[in-house]
């Protein structure tokens, strides 16, 4: 019987109102969201700056279009839900926000980031005014409202990676867009247990807590007592895999062997997983 998109979000949607923390698995294609459902995750997102890194470009640099086409194949390759990082909404204006969302609906996501960064990250203003920003996360919200299936819109307060590290500041920003609706709510680079404590204490939805940050990254019994509920891998695994790529290539460049033949996991078993 075919998982519908109702299935997934009704899924994704109990996954955060469960008892423990649950890691999202960052995929950035097709292959890799199999190989992560086959390890068993419940649930796959996309990492912008991996999803750039598949067009060979730079993260913040791939269209609106390439993003969704991007996310499509994720969705397309499991059945399990998907959420995608949509970075700051591909739009000037709350508008077109809001056509962003609906257009990730279609394209068989049952949830999407939202970041209140500017885009690009505008050295004169990196970040949206808070007004502003709170508009965009209500237009997402209002957009995949009335969908027939849940549609869950994190968002995400971006200033602690954004040259802005007052964290009173992202707290009232989560609240804003916790109050306008935003069913889970984020903010990136917090530099410690006692900071993203602070930040689940002070919020009543679901707090997502990104890992990837050397330095910056907690293990998840650490992260599920400070009150995190969801933990995203962002382009962690997506550079460890093109790390171990890297290494490879300069051995037998370099050296002429091919030692990481030996530690690489056997063709058959990397094919299991892509049978579906």
């Amino acid at each position: 019987m075919a998982v519908t998109q109702l299935d997934k979000g009704n899924s994704f949607r109990a996954l955060h109102q469960g008892p423990r923390a649950f890691i999202i698995a960052n995929a950035w294609d097709a292959g890799s969201a199999r190989i992560l459902a086959g390890v068993g995750f419940a649930a796959l997102a996309t990492s912008s700056g991996a999803a750039a890194g598949t067009y060979g470009t730079r993260d913040g640099a791939i269209t609106r279009d390439q993003a969704l086409a991007h996310a499509r194949a994720i969705v397309d390759a499991t059945d399990l839900p998907v959420s995608a990082d949509l970075e700051s909404g591909f739009g000037a204006t709350a508008k077109d926000v809001a056509e962003t969302y609906l257009q990730a609906a279609a394209a068989g996501l049952v949830g999407a980031t939202l970041e209140d960064a500017t885009p690009g990250s505008r050295k004169d203003k990196p970040l949206f005014d808070i007004g502003e920003a709170t508009e965009r996360v209500a237009a997402a919200v209002e957009a995949t409202r009335k969908l027939a299936f849940p549609f869950l819109i994190t968002a995400r307060a971006e200033g602690f990676l954004r040259g802005n590290t007052d964290l009173d500041d992202a707290i009232k920003r989560l609240q804003a867009y916790e109050k306008v609706g935003a069913q889970v709510l984020m903010a990136p680079g917090l530099p410690d247990l006692a900071s993203v404590k602070a930040v689940c204490a002070a919020i009543s939805k679901p707090f997502n807590f990104m890992v990837g940050i050397r330095g910056k990254s907690f293990s998840v019994a650490e992260l599920e007592a400070a009150g995190v509920r969801r933990i995203s891998l962002a382009g962690s695994l997506y550079r460890a895999a093109m790390s171990a790529l890297v290494a490879a290539a300069r051995e037998a460049k370099g050296k002429g062997t091919f030692g990481y033949i030996d530690t690489s996991l056997p063709a058959a078993e990397l094919a299991g997983f892509m049978r579906g």
